[in-house]
């Protein structure tokens, strides 16, 4: 066989390689993975809570545990970085009824404007979200009346689990740095 020949016949058996996978992957694409997985139909779910950070008095549910050089001279304390173990109540009050905990961490990311890079888990505790959480990665300009996060995943009812928090000051104290945060969130699962 020619070169010219061999050149021919693996350029038919890369267009047949082609073609095949490509009907294949047409095959897996058909399949509804999430009727593979044991899962319904998809769902939107609305949770409307209040997030409290305290980082003042005897048992502060923020901590910092790191920080810059420079953060204790910037105005947007930027390179600070917080621990989180933050209630979730049904109301602003603190003494509302607690429906679950924020958990993760959050560092001032923002030289110029006030703004908190967040990695949180919220983890729910009463009925019917039990056991169940989902995870706000994004970045939080604090200093906006309104602020959009996303919600990158979810545990439980929220496996698979995606939407958007809109997050509002409800109250916050700059002298000590509590806040009590409005968070309604879209989850769709």
């Amino acid at each position: 066989m020619s070169c010219e020949e061999m050149r021919q016949l693996r350029l038919v058996l890369l267009i047949f390689c082609m073609v095949t996978m490509s009907e294949a992957l047409t095959e897996v694409a058909d399949v509804d993975w999430r009727e593979s997985l044991g899962l319904g139909k998809e769902t939107v779910t609305k949770l409307h809570f209040y997030f409290h950070d305290i980082l003042s008095g005897d048992k502060p549910t923020a901590v910092r545990v790191a920080q810059a050089a420079t953060t204790s001279s910037s105005w947007t304390l930027f390179g600070a970085v917080m621990m989180a173990d933050d209630p979730l109540t049904e109301g602003p009050d603190l003494n509302s009824k607690v429906v679950g905990r924020a958990q993760g961490l959050y560092g001032s990311s923002g030289q110029e404007e006030m703004g908190l890079l967040m990695v949180m888990d919220y983890s729910f505790t009463e009925p019917p979200y039990n056991g169940s959480s989902i995870s706000i990665l994004g970045r939080n300009r604090v200093l906006n009346t309104v602020r959009e996060l996303p919600v990158l995943g979810g545990t439980g009812m929220f496996r698979f689990g995606r939407g958007v928090a809109i997050a509002r000051t409800y109250r916050a104290d700059f002298s000590n740095g509590d806040a009590i945060v409005e968070y309604n969130v879209t989850v769709v699962h």
